[in-house]
């Protein structure tokens, strides 16, 4: 399938600002919302006083833990139903949409104050009156899991919500004790804020004639949200519409149905009218949900020629005040299948244990837990290399998977169905001068400076969703031209330009000719989920393709009788069924035009999951006087399956490095550790990547196509970041070693990298 890439359709209306994001919508008779949120970590609510925020001018109510109570609100399900460590379910303590008994983290809701203008809404929620008594903040995981750590639920009984393990511990263990070496490291991962460009907002309109609630908000896909949405409020799926358009960034914290969509839902039913929340982006700071924040341990076996004999792996990681939908997956299953990564590792076990906090809830953010999975294995097999003088590219390439083995079946079952780990690994030690590097690094350390590269290979499962199958819908409207429908929520991906060229070439019609609606909530009734774990392509790419075959074999039928021709002496070229031999044609848009409903066709394509994996390498130089490190290479080969469109797949791949590179960087979320008092509650503490610090990444492509979808494609959105972290990681310590230095966590800022090199010295 070639590249017919004309530019993306998108871009032409989101650079003019005509795009349209949740807080440019607005209803007639809308009202404002604002929320009242905790001031401290953890506190017992001894008494809320809302009586002087009623009196206010312009307010029309004002909604507490007891209003969405008594509503029924309560707990989304996390997307965990399977047991743990023993057979032990996870414990999901009920989630209040808003605080009832107590709070649990900075930022969490307490009142929710609807009034005519948002400056009303404002002055009603500074007059309400809340009466704590303090508990004491558990912010650290190590006291969270102690004996006489303060519970944040007590009816629960504990702060681990969920230990889970996977593999076999015996044989682990055994092969551990007997190898000729085992290489061992601990991690610390910073804690990330997704930060979309548009902060959290929603508009809900209650009907009343319907019994519907309305739900304007940014979302990566509307099925996703609207069940999110039901769960946590006991009102049926049908009975809520999701809209959304353009989505300013998702990055996985775009799928949850949050609690303030709950309460704005109560909010509009209770006053009949539209409620809108304009979201800050300091609210985003405290409520958006976050990410990463954990500890990892690692092990590696090897034996006495450097063969890869088993993994152990332990993660210890924060929920937060409650656990988030996706946050308990996230952390669990998805690592357990690619935790031996492109090598050949018989033995492997993990234990995943999910910590309550006074903090945030965290949930997927882009790689969901599988950047941590690369970044852990391949600072072991670097940590292995320096342990046993071994080269680091030659112990790689011993221990890879060959291309002959797959579809490969790992220790713990997952089948990778496709790949080439040492061709990719070695067009990057080709592409990156691998070989020349020590003169490099000879002259930058006749300028004083300390120049360090590494390469890290990965794999990561991509795809999988709630059902067996997943649904895209093709029609025709009233010009002949087609329709495209979807689940699927674009948040920078580009679907309004593959999906169409999708179509279009099993059509062989223009693709502008195609419009895509995505996240429709008029549009047919859909199974599938949304725009999450680099899904979209093989999912909903793949359903379209099938209904778009489905349409040319209905068009055929039509078009004999139409040409008084056999069906069997049609061809279809170029859009147009023509009898063979002669000037008789007929176009399908126009069959479609004048047979109104026939040609509409559903396709489906039943779950599957693809494992695209790549080859990075990172070149950087650190200046130890000031402890500033420069990028100066990048080389990323990918294998993504067959690539329909070059041009999006490099956008995806760079958005992605540059978040991996942000993480290893500069971003991080900090809490008091005393009072959980968030210490980077904005852009002057929290450090987001620029363009300036980055060089332009050299992209290849190395893929297999996948066996599991009709497309042959795999996922490539978040393959960026799940490279782009243990890569750059390594890269710094490389260099970081010139200087003394064998150990930093991340993020990798100027002071603290002066600091460790001077210390190190």
């Amino acid at each position: 399938m070639g590249d017919v890439f004309r530019g993306r359709r998108e871009d032409q209306r989101l650079l003019t600002g005509q795009g349209l994001y949740a807080a440019d919508r607005s209803l007639p008779g809308e009202v404002f919302g604002i929320f009242l949120r905790s001031d401290r970590a953890h506190a017992e609510i001894l008494s809320i006083d809302i009586s002087q925020a009623l009196a206010l001018p312009g307010v029309l109510t004002v909604l507490t833990g007891a209003d969405t109570r008594a509503a029924g609100f309560g707990s989304a399900a996390p997307l965990v139903a399977y047991p743990g460590r023993g057979g032990q379910m996870m414990l999901n303590p009920r989630r209040q949409v808003i605080a009832e008994d107590r709070v649990r983290y900075v930022g969490q809701e307490v009142a929710l104050v609807v009034a005519q203008t948002q400056e009303q809404a404002q002055a009603a929620c500074d007059a309400i009156l809340v009466e704590y008594r303090d508990l004491p903040a558990v912010i650290d995981l190590d006291a969270a899991l102690s004996d006489s750590a303060t519970l944040l639920y007590p009816d629960i009984g504990t702060n681990l919500a969920f230990d889970f393990d996977y593999g076999d511990e015996a044989k682990t263990q055994a092969t551990l004790d007997n190898a000729a070496h085992v290489a061992r490291v601990e991690l610390d991962l910073p804690r990330l804020i997704g930060h979309p460009m548009e902060p959290k907002s929603a508009i809900v309109s209650y009907e009343a004639e319907t019994d519907c609630y309305h739900v304007y908000a940014p979302t990566q896909g509307i099925t996703l949200m609207r069940d999110s949405l039901a769960s946590g409020t006991g009102i049926a799926a049908g009975q809520i519409l999701i809209h959304a358009q353009d989505v300013g960034g998702g990055f996985g914290v775009r799928t949850e149905g949050y609690s303030e969509y709950c309460a704005l839902m109560l909010a509009s039913k209770r006053i009949k009218r539209p409620v809108k929340w304009p979201g800050t982006r300091g609210e985003t700071f405290v409520s958006d949900h976050h990410a990463r924040a954990g500890k990892l341990f690692g092990e590696l076996a090897l034996d006495a020629d450097g063969t890869f004999l088993a993994i152990r792996v332990k993660w210890v990681v924060h929920c937060g005040g409650y656990l988030s939908q996706a946050g308990p997956l996230i952390n669990t299953m998805p690592p357990r299948a690619h935790v031996a990564g492109l090598y050949r590792i018989p033995t492997v076990y993990g234990r995943h244990q999910l910590v309550l906090t006074n903090t945030t809830p965290t949930t997927a953010y882009r790689g969901a837990g599988r950047p941590n999975v690369s970044l852990l294995l391949e600072r072991l097999v670097d940590q292995a290399a320096r342990d046993t003088g071994r080269d680091r590219i030659t112990l790689r390439r011993q221990n890879l998977i060959a291309k002959e083995a797959f579809p490969y079946t790992t220790p713990v079952g997952s089948v990778y169905d496709s790949g080439d780990p040492e061709g990719m690994l070695n067009i990057a030690v080709r592409e990156s001068r691998w070989g020349d590097f020590e003169q490099r690094r000879m002259q930058s350390a006749k300028h004083g400076k300390l120049r360090g590269i590494a390469l890290s290979m990965f794999v990561e499962p991509s795809g999988g969703g709630r059902s067996a199958a997943e649904q895209g819908a093709i029609k025709f409207g009233d010009s002949g031209n087609p329709v495209l429908y979807s689940t699927s929520g674009p948040s920078g991906q580009g679907h309004e330009t593959a999906f169409p060229e999708i179509v279009a070439r099993v059509f062989g019609t223009d693709p502008l000719s195609i419009e895509n609606r995505s996240s429709d909530p008029y549009g047919p009734a859909l199974t599938g989920d949304g725009t999450i774990g680099s899904r979209s392509t093989m999912m909903q790419g793949s359903s379209l393709f099938s209904a778009a075959r489905d349409v040319v074999r209905k068009g055929r039928d039509l078009a004999a009788k139409h040409l008084e021709a056999s069906a069997d002496d049609l061809e279809f070229v170029n859009g147009r069924y023509a009898v063979r031999g002669t000037d008789l044609s007929v176009a399908l848009y126009d069959l479609a035009k004048d047979n109104p409903g026939t040609l509409d066709s559903t396709g489906e394509t039943k779950i599957h999951i693809t494992f695209p994996g790549g080859a990075h390498v990172a070149e950087v130089e650190v200046d130890p006087d000031t402890g500033e490190i420069a990028l100066l290479d990048y080389v990323a080969v990918d294998d993504c399956g067959v690539a329909l469109n070059h041009k999006l797949i490099e956008g995806q791949v760079h958005g992605g490095i540059v978040q991996g590179l942000g993480q290893v960087m500069s971003e991080q979320c900090l809490y008091d550790p005393e009072s959980g008092q968030l210490l980077t509650g904005s852009f002057m503490d929290y450090t987001m990547p620029r363009a300036g610090d980055f060089v332009t990444f050299r992209l290849f492509d190395h893929s297999v196509p996948s066996p599991n979808n009709p497309l042959g494609v795999k996922g490539v959105g978040e393959a960026g970041t799940t490279g782009a972290v243990p890569t750059m990681v390594n890269a710094v310590l490389d260099a970081l070693r010139m200087g003394g230095v064998d150990q930093l966590d991340m993020p990798f800022t100027p002071c603290r990298v002066w600091a460790a090199l001077a210390q190190g010295q």
